[in-house]
This record gives C-alpha cells, sequence and structure tokens, in this order.
C-alpha cells in the first residue's frame, strides 16, 4: 500500500469563471461599502478574494466597471429581498413603513451596508465612467418602489392621487441620505425616526396616519 503524506496541503477547488466573478463581486461590495468608491483600492478586493490585481482586471476591466457590477448586483439583490418581504406584510403601507424604520435591516444603511454603497454612488454621478451604472441602478429600485405604490393605490392603501414615479424618488432619496443624516443631523437616534414617519405619512391617505412605538419606528395605522 503506498504511503500517504498527510502532512501535504489539500489540493485548492478550481473555480470555475463564474464562481470567480461571484467571489470577486462579493469581495468588492464589501470593500465598496466599508471605504467607498475613491479610497476602495482593487488590491484590497484581491486580497480578499486571494487573487491578484490583474485576475481582477481581466475579469471586469477597470475599477469603474467593477464597481458598476457591484451597483447592479446590490440593486437586484435589494429588489428581491422586497419582493421577499412584500409577502410577510399585508399592505404596501405595511412594507413601507418597514423599509423606512430606522431599526429595520432593509434596505441595509450601516456604514458597511449595501445601502452605503447607494449612498455613496449618489456623489459620483458627475464622474462620467459613473454616472451611467449609477443612474440605472437607481432606476432599477426607484422602478420597483413605484410598483408597490401603485399596488398600494389599487388596494386603498396609498394616496390615490400621488404621482407614484415621483414618490419612488422621495422614497429613495430619503434612504439614500440616511448615512449623510446619521454623520451630520444632531440627536439621528432620535430624528431618523421622524423623517421617517414624515415621508410615510406623506403617502398615506388622509383618514389614516403613522403611528411611532416607544423606538421611533413608524407603522401605517388604519381605521
Amino acid at each position: 500500500m503506498p504511503n500517504v503524506d498527510k502532512t501535504a496541503p489539500a489540493r485548492r477547488t478550481r473555480l470555475t469563471a463564474e464562481q470567480r466573478r461571484e467571489s470577486i463581486l462579493d469581495a468588492a461590495t464589501e470593500v465598496f461599502a466599508a471605504a467607498g468608491y475613491r479610497a476602495a483600492k482593487v488590491s484590497d478586493v484581491a486580497a480578499r478574494v486571494g487573487v491578484t490585481e490583474p485576475v481582477i482586471f481581466q475579469n471586469f476591466g477597470s475599477k469603474a466597471a467593477l464597481y458598476a457590477a457591484v451597483l447592479d448586483r446590490v440593486a437586484g439583490r435589494i429588489r428581491t429581498e422586497m419582493q421577499d418581504l412584500a409577502g410577510q406584510h399585508g399592505s404596501a403601507s405595511d412594507l413601507l413603513a418597514h423599509v423606512l424604520s430606522p431599526t429595520t435591516g432593509h434596505p441595509p444603511h450601516g456604514p458597511e451596508s449595501p445601502g452605503a454603497i447607494f449612498a455613496d454612488a449618489a456623489a459620483l454621478t458627475a464622474d462620467p465612467s459613473l454616472a451611467e451604472p449609477a443612474g440605472a441602478a437607481a432606476r432599477t429600485l426607484a422602478a420597483h418602489l413605484a410598483d408597490l405604490l401603485r399596488r398600494g393605490q389599487a388596494d386603498g392603501d396609498i394616496r390615490a392621487d400621488l404621482d407614484s414615479e415621483a414618490a419612488a424618488w422621495l422614497l429613495l432619496s430619503v434612504l439614500s441620505a440616511r448615512p449623510w443624516r446619521a454623520a451630520v443631523m444632531p440627536d439621528p437616534d432620535h430624528r431618523e425616526g421622524s423623517v421617517a414617519g414624515l415621508a410615510l405619512q406623506a403617502l398615506l391617505p388622509p383618514t389614516a396616519a403613522p403611528a411611532s412605538d416607544s423606538h421611533g419606528r413608524h407603522q401605517a395605522h388604519h381605521p
């Protein structure tokens, strides 16, 4: 029976091209969310994946193209998560209250979250290489929010006279600016709940008003 060297390193499983691409996007999402596009380094992404920088560029071509792919991926994930959440909430207003709540995890808006990526992207629209992918990701999410609002209008849960497209962009603006408010607004833990409540109140019929619990979380109230 041949001798087996038990100290020899295990052979590394070779990733497929798609698996490699996904692993790069996972790492890039974390790096861009934590550092922002300008400060993020492709070398940091490569280090997280365990490859060299040329491998990143072979897969995506440039830092801007990698960021664009991350934006598209994050937009798709948030859209899917919101669709899943729709099945857990009885009405559009309940789902929107959940989305807007400062204490909820969706859409994520911490310093190392996908929400932070969109907040960063909003400041990068002057960059010709990033304006279109940043805009496309925002339009994807705005379209989904508009669909949700129209569903609520059909159910009588959202104001019938509301411009659903404009309201979707209002919501997206409120959410994307949350990291900025957290950094500069006095007492953000207290006031962010009020900001969310005002945004929700603007969407509800006059007979419905958002009620706050003891933690500043707003829920739609129906008579």
